[in-house]
């Protein structure tokens, strides 16, 4: 396990920001050279600490898509299962397991009504899934 020091969080921090930054422009945000900063960055993509990097879209860039946070319980043990189960959706944006009444909590985003419902109806028929509630995200504050 990689443990991040103040400038390894600040590169992160940045990159979070804007992930194609370029390295002069990061250099010159964190206050350190270049080449310390395609070190550092090569140490935490090579350790496996950064995975990866992605894009953000605007919300209102979004604006038909239908968005909703799924609460699911599971049957026994089976949670790994589950998520085996749900991996690969192109719409299951996030995955998080939790404590409490539910085990999994799911974000899901659909294009549609009805690629929502498929959605729906493919979380609810895995096998594993005991029950779920699922609450629509109508907007963001």
């Amino acid at each position: 396990m990689h443990l991040f020091d103040d400038l390894d969080r600040r590169l992160i921090s940045a990159l979070r920001e804007d992930g194609r930054a370029p390295i002069s422009k990061l250099a010159v945000m964190l206050g350190v050279s270049r080449q310390t900063v395609e070190s550092r960055l090569s140490r935490l993509l090579d350790s496996g600490a950064v995975l990866g990097f992605t894009i953000r879209v605007r919300q209102d860039a979004e604006d038909d898509a239908v968005r909703a946070i799924m609460m699911i319980e599971v049957v026994g043990k089976s949670t790994t299962a589950v998520i085996r189960g749900l991996r690969g959706l192109p719409e299951l944006h996030s995955l998080h397991s939790t404590n409490g009444s539910w085990d999994l909590v799911a974000e899901i985003r659909a294009a549609s009504l009805t690629d929502f419902d498929r959605v729906l109806r493919h979380v609810r028929e895995t096998p594993g899934v005991q029950n779920s509630e699922t609450s629509l995200l109508l907007s963001s504050v």
